[in-house]
């Protein structure tokens, strides 16, 4: 019963105060709440369908599904992870472990680059800011290992405890993966001098937060005069095959100093860095031990207590690679058509309602007014789930005679492949970003779009079987 007083006093205590006294976060989880309590339980109702499916041979008709269905039991074959170890990793480790010097890596870059290793001037490709029916060719910066460049500051707080978990996860990784302790420590000091030395050139969360300033446009000549030592152009035209007339630079401060980052005199604390990277990223792939030893940084991080069991992990990592396959089973089978359209025509309706109020507004100027018509009318609005499967997932094909690692290297190789052939193409607004079991939503300003996933549209946020009422109120604010 909520208490009257404490409603003057306190309105969020009074609304959430038992709540908020009774709640408990999961072990495995970093933090719980509605939108984690029906995530809580697609993830239950999911699993509990694909173990069914993996004791069968054929499933549907669905041969999407199918080749799921098989990633999944590759996945899930942990008596044959357990007993592979560190061995299917080692064709990673060895490309890394024999570069000579940076001509060497240049040489192999592109190679690297697509079996998803990390890349001290990552390039992407996204929608062009100020040009969204078309591609464009993004230059970013190089996660740190640390938060926040804040962190890397003098005396900070949590910076000493978070590198300590770090370091000895890493050297325990390296251990497991048989190379010998002097090697370790050496390689993890010189990974840690790189990492340190990209925190002062990058951007804190706050000035990333200035999303404006993120637009930054290069002629690809002078992008490529970034550096001496890197030909950055040859990988930019390797990567999308074809000459970009110009780079948007997310940080230009960063690329203003790459020179001094990556060079001959700096190659072997990048090497380091660019092995113990992969060292963490691979080993979610392995054997059990090293997967849960290897989340221990990231625990460390979210707050999370334990790590998930293996068929869980399992479960996530599986419908991760098939994340739209696995979303149009969900939304099929638990959502529906009808559901699609009557909430589309909820969307239409608060389009409508905005329209009207922009027509009677008194505070924007005309051409404002206009600009915001001419916005909503091309809105593109995606509901429930997409009306046809991305083309991305009819290459994905399993080899149930190799390990997992080497399926995985295959998905990434073609996944990427296809995102850098998205240069110079027209922008397909109907790509949805996000699984229809995912429970979330998203507006996209370069796609001008908005997406509910099937997964949100439920109670207590939208149900066929509520009223309309409570429906605007649930998912429409």
């Amino acid at each position: 019963m909520v208490n009257n007083e404490l409603i003057k006093d306190d309105l969020y205590m009074a609304v959430n105060g038992d709540w908020l006294k009774t709640a408990k976060i999961p072990a495995d989880k970093a933090a719980t709440g509605g939108f984690y309590d029906l995530a809580d339980d697609i993830e239950k109702t999911l699993m509990e369908d694909f173990a069914n499916f993996m004791t069968s041979e054929a499933i549907s008709d669905d041969r999407y599904l199918n080749e799921f269905i098989k990633y999944y039991r590759l996945v899930s074959n942990f008596e044959k992870r357990n007993a592979d170890g560190f061995k299917p990793a080692k064709q990673y480790f060895d490309k890394i472990t024999s570069l000579k010097d940076i001509n060497d890596w240049q040489e192999k870059l592109y190679d690297l680059t697509m079996m998803g290793l990390p890349n001290p001037f990552p390039l992407y490709v996204e929608p062009d800011m100020k040009d969204t029916q078309h591609y464009a060719l993004y230059a970013s910066v190089p996660s740190l290992i640390l938060p926040d460049k804040t962190y890397y500051k003098e005396n900070h707080p949590q910076a000493e405890a978070l590198l300590s978990v770090y370091r000895q996860m890493v050297l325990a990784l390296f251990e497991r993966a048989g190379y010998d302790n002097d090697f370790a420590q050496a390689t993890l000091e010189k990974a840690l001098a790189f990492d340190k030395s990209l925190a002062p050139v990058q951007k804190d969360s706050t000035e990333r937060a200035d999303y404006a300033k993120s637009y930054n446009k290069y002629s690809f000549e002078d992008y490529t005069a970034f550096s001496k030592s890197v030909d950055l152009g040859a990988f930019a035209k390797k990567l999308i095959g074809q000459t970009p007339d110009q780079v948007i630079v997310d940080e230009p401060k960063y690329y203003e100093a790459l020179e001094t980052l990556i060079n001959p005199d700096t190659f072997e604390n990048f090497k380091s860095w660019l092995l113990v990277k992969t060292l963490i990223s691979v080993s979610t792939l392995l054997d059990d031990d090293t997967r849960v030893l290897a989340g221990t940084y990231s625990r460390a991080l979210s707050g999370s207590k334990e790590a998930m069991k293996a068929q869980k992990a399992a479960f996530y990592l599986a419908t991760g690679q098939f994340s739209q396959v696995v979303g149009l089973y969900y939304a099929h089978k638990y959502f529906g058509a009808k559901a699609k359209a009557d909430v589309h025509h909820m969307v239409e309706k608060m389009i409508d309602v905005y329209k009207n109020r922009l027509a009677s507004n008194d505070w924007l100027s005309d051409d404002t007014r206009q600009k915001a018509i001419v916005k909503l009318n091309t809105l593109g609005i995606n509901v429930g789930y997409p009306d046809k499967l991305d083309p991305l997932y009819t290459k994905f094909v399993v080899d149930e005679d190799a390990d997992l690692v080497t399926n995985d290297l295959n998905f990434t190789q073609i996944s990427l492949k296809e995102h850098y052939d998205r240069w110079g193409k027209d922008v397909d607004r109907s790509r949805w970003e996000m699984p229809a079991h995912m429970v979330n939503a998203y507006y996209n300003p370069s796609f001008n779009i908005i997406v509910f996933p099937a997964a949100i549209l439920q109670a207590p946020f939208y149900s066929l079987d509520q009223s309309s009422s409570e429906n605007f109120g649930g998912i429409g604010a």
